[in-house]
């Protein structure tokens, strides 16, 4: 597996060496890549297929698991929360037997390179750490049976590919026609997975946007994508949101926050569970490598952690909070084979609090 400059969407130091070269952000229009490379030739342009093996548990071992009455309550991280570590100084994680009898195959088109705008067009780390989790819950509890689901800022459209196994309906939502497409073309070629009730939409919602959309756009080139007067109604009874590795750009952050408010506050309650991974940046201002992305993140979210000063201050706060709780990783088996989380995602349950 190679690595190159655009490993992540800005600065990859997964490996963080001393000796390594400070290396600037990347411009809109320079390439990038991920890390995730199943199967990928090299120099290769373009589409490409990849094929993503999944271990599921045996039918009998299922029904055994899905008896569970919680599958996330008992995987967050507290403060006193230890990881285990291998000589390599690694977390040592939980990973499923393989069983050959019982796997699935995802089919996805991605490409192996794309601009900073069009990173949806591939697939990224937290992106399979959160299928992982999707999986967990689906093999462990009935939690994702039936419900109105939104997957936000959705790429490739795997996680939410993987939920219509179980969901009701599976809205799969991301920004612009290329990334839009692409995410249709995988919709069909794994549409033999879902269950058999399943509705899954492929639409446009951008960020930056006014929601619920104000008219529906009915051009050859959006109307495709475009939301119809029903689905944003049936929208509203989403109980769960998803995405995965859309923390990499301060205003985007900020656009992504603002539009979670408008969508979570209405009934019934919704949960967010957010995938990321920390990206590192050498600044001038701290003369060192720093996450500042991920710090401006964590300024959204009321943690179990937060000052008894900031408590006070939003327990008279006449504007809803976002309340985050980590999830301990360690405890979500790697369905997904032959990848390597690394050390830098973390996995987020997120909701909006009054």
């Amino acid at each position: 597996m190679s690595k190159t400059v655009g490993a992540t969407i800005l600065i990859d130091c997964m490996e963080r060496k001393v000796e390594e070269d400070v290396r600037q952000p990347l411009s809109s229009s320079e390439q990038v890549m991920s890390e995730v490379h199943l199967g990928c030739p090299p120099n290769h342009s373009g589409p490409h297929l990849s094929h993503f093996t999944i271990s599921l548990p045996l039918p009998h071992e299922n029904s055994t698991l899905r008896g569970n009455a919680d599958a996330v309550g008992d995987i967050s991280i507290s403060a006193s929360t230890s990881f285990d570590l291998d000589e390599d100084g690694d977390p040592i994680l939980t990973r499923r037997k393989k069983s050959p009898s019982h796997h699935l195959v995802l089919t996805i088109q991605h490409n192996i390179t794309s601009s900073i705008p069009k990173v949806g067009l591939q697939v990224w780390r937290a992106e399979l750490v959160l299928a992982d989790f999707v999986l967990h819950v689906m093999s462990m509890s009935s939690d994702f049976d039936k419900v109105v689901a939104l997957e936000l800022g959705a790429g490739t459209g795997l996680v939410g590919i993987l939920l219509a196994r179980a969901a009701k309906t599976v809205f799969i939502t991301d920004h612009g026609d290329e990334v839009l497409e692409n995410c249709d073309k995988n919709v069909d070629l794994n549409a033999e997975i879902f269950h058999g009730k399943a509705s899954v939409h492929v639409r446009e919602l951008d960020w930056k946007d006014s929601w619920p959309p104000q008219e529906t756009d009915t051009s050859p080139s959006k109307g495709r994508y475009s939301w119809t007067q029903s689905e944003t109604e049936e929208l509203k009874k989403a109980s769960l949101l998803l995405a995965a590795d859309v923390i990499y750009s301060d205003d985007l952050t900020d656009a992504f926050f603002s539009i979670l408010k408008k969508l979570m506050s209405d009934n019934p309650e919704k949960v967010l569970y957010l995938a990321m991974e920390k990206r590192y940046n050498f600044t001038l201002d701290d003369l060192d490598v720093v996450a500042n992305g991920y710090s401006h993140f964590r300024s959204y979210l009321i943690t179990e952690k937060a000052d008894d000063a900031r408590c006070n201050l939003l327990d008279s706060a006449s504007e809803p909070f976002f309340v985050g709780e980590q999830i301990d990783l360690r405890c979500i088996p790697c369905y997904v084979r032959d990848y390597n989380r690394g050390n830098d995602v973390e996995l987020w349950k997120i909701k909006l609090k009054s």
